[in-house]
């Protein structure tokens, strides 16, 4: 490792490390405790059916059937809003005819012609059948607890920071409006990062780099699978630590919402999901600082020579109207003294 590398991952490693104690310090607090109270009503879903979810709403956070938000969290699905669709286990029982088997041996019994003795009994059949459910985002009613505070604020050199992150970003990103409570997604089937057009800069610049880390990280498609099929909860506390680290590396601290985001999507005080991404972490958030950083200097090289040359153009402008002043002094002094000379 050369020494400019040294130099680039040392106050990144140390953010990280920064990042998981403050972690851990809110996962052992009151306010934790109530925020799982109410988050472990929500069902734990299988890897498939998380891609299902992501793949027909990229900007689902929690999910519940229609019955489930009235019965478990005082909310209910808004008239004409479209469920998800997902699979759900659907067992059922019926009766059908088994070989007996003997209480003392298990063992099949055999009649005296040595067939199995068959009787009725009570099986259950796996079987799978497609549910509907719907997003927080789809409901209204009682607010959930939440762990995140929305950032507030201005950021200096703010056009210049977000023009870069636009220039890095594989992707294209715009701005539109997006369903309460989502401040930006990844959008699989276009292709484009979608930003709410109305946050502070300082929470439109860390959403930014959070979905620019999606889409650097977690372009996964109907078609294509994560390369190390990673499940939601791992994909957004990735996302998060990443633009955690990259803003706090310019001086910017999202801690007031990225801790509790992260927390959020955490299995619990262990942080696997933290802990098993270090290595992914520290790389892209040094690579998008370094894409930033590289970006931010080409500015301000580019605004140095376009403010020389607009110094210069003043200048010369300047000295061609001092010059052209003066020499229609000398003409008028020249013709009043031709005057003069004449009258005398």
């Amino acid at each position: 490792m050369n020494e400019t590398t040294q130099t680039q991952e040392n106050p990144v490693t140390k953010i990280i490390e920064n990042l998981e104690a403050e972690l851990v310090n809110l996962l052992e607090s009151d306010r934790y405790k109530e925020y799982l109270d109410v988050m472990q009503r929500f069902h734990n879903y299988s890897f498939n059916n998380s891609m299902l979810i992501y793949m027909q709403n990229p900007e689902a956070t929690h999910v519940a059937g229609f019955d489930a938000w009235k019965r478990n969290f005082d909310r209910t699905v808004k008239k004409g809003e479209k469920g998800i669709k997902i699979i759900a286990p659907s067992p059922y029982k019926t009766q059908r005819e088994v070989p007996k088997i003997d209480s003392k041996t298990n063992q099949p019994v055999y009649d005296n012609k040595g067939r199995p003795v068959m009787e009725l009994a009570e099986v259950t059949i796996p079987a799978f059948k497609v549910v509907t459910v719907f997003d927080i985002s789809q409901t209204e009613g009682k607010e959930l607890p939440s762990m995140t505070k929305e950032l507030t604020g201005t950021v200096d050199e703010y056009n210049d920071f977000i023009k870069a992150i636009q220039e890095i970003s594989p992707v294209l990103i715009t701005y539109g409006d997006t369903a309460k409570g989502v401040n930006g997604y990844y959008d699989l089937e276009e292709k484009k990062i979608v930003l709410r057009n109305d946050m502070s800069q300082m929470q439109t610049l860390k959403t930014s780099i959070h979905e620019l880390s999606h889409a650097l990280l977690h372009d996964v498609t109907p078609n294509k699978e994560s390369t190390d099929s990673l499940n939601r909860q791992t994909m957004e506390v990735q996302a998060e630590s990443i633009a955690y680290t990259v803003c706090k590396h310019f001086g910017l601290d999202t801690s007031d919402f990225s801790f509790g985001y992260i927390a959020g999507w955490s299995s619990g005080k262990e942080l696997d999901e933290l802990k098993m991404s270090m290595t992914t972490i520290q790389k892209t958030a040094s690579n998008i600082i370094k894409g930033i950083s590289d970006k931010l200097q080409l500015y301000q090289v580019i605004d140095k020579k376009q403010t020389n040359t607009k110094s210069k153009a003043i200048a010369e402008k300047n000295f061609y109207y001092s010059s052209r002043s003066d020499n229609q002094n000398h003409s008028q002094s020249k013709q009043y003294n031709k005057s003069t000379y004449k009258r005398r």
